[in-house]
């Protein structure tokens, strides 16, 4: 079945040029209103532990002010399990986090931390949250987010996007198509996301079985030149 993919934008790395400098602008909410002039679906944030971008503040003030879905990605630890329950997004992205990374390296353990990714799923579903398990395109993993009981995948993509010679390219694409129609063929809602940008990202859309990217590096990047509506437009014109 060919689902429509849809575009969540991710505005995380505005809120890391507000944080260089401790500034009040760029303003978030005014990044919203400028991805509201477009047909994306869906405002991805991520509240990481060491708060390197989005604030503790920037949730509720971006759930308050958006009539798109607010997809909040977050560690599965007591504290953001906390907040997520208290503000109430419609979705959450449950992914790994390093201190010292500089973006989200991989997905989650599944395996190895099962019981507490199954924890901090009931606890978001209970809130009336949909959740997502941020895992690599492997069938066991995704056997595994059947399991804990989550709704939604969303699969990385970053070592498809990151490969520099066709063949490995290709390889790991073959692995994602793989991934995701097994996640269809389980009932779950699958979405993709990680390093795709303006010249990688319209084949991942064409896997049929895939509902929704998540991207936000490469649209704040191109925003700089063509401002944000305009990279978000661009943008969904690759998916299309």
């Amino acid at each position: 079945m060919k689902y429509p993919t849809v575009l969540g934008v991710n505005i995380d790395h505005i809120a890391t040029i507000r944080q260089a400098r401790g500034t009040s602008y760029p303003d978030l909410l005014q990044a919203v209103q400028e991805v509201e002039k477009t047909e994306a679906e869906a405002i991805t944030i991520h509240l990481r532990e060491d708060r390197r971008h989005i604030q503790d503040m920037d949730v509720p003030a971006i759930k308050n002010t958006t009539s798109r879905r607010l997809n909040l990605e977050l560690a599965a630890t007591p504290e953001m399990v906390d907040i997520a329950c208290k503000v109430k997004p419609s979705d959450c992205c449950i992914v790994p986090e390093k201190r010292e990374e500089l973006t989200t390296e991989g997905g989650l353990d599944v395996v190895g931390q099962f019981a507490r990714i199954q924890e901090a799923t009931r606890k978001l579903g209970a809130a009336g949250i949909r959740v997502s398990l941020f895992i690599e395109p492997d069938l066991e993993h995704i056997a595994r987010a059947r399991e804990i009981g989550a709704p939604v995948v969303e699969l990385h993509t970053g070592a498809y996007a990151e490969q520099t010679s066709k063949q490995t390219e290709q390889r790991e694409f073959k692995r994602i198509i793989e991934a995701a129609e097994y996640a269809d063929s389980l009932g779950i809602h699958v979405n993709a996301g990680h390093g795709l940008h303006y010249d990688n990202t319209r084949p991942v859309a064409e896997i049929g079985v895939i509902r929704e990217l998540n991207i936000g590096h490469a649209i704040v990047a191109r925003a700089l030149f063509v401002g944000l509506r305009k990279a978000v437009e661009e943008m969904l014109e690759q998916i299309r």
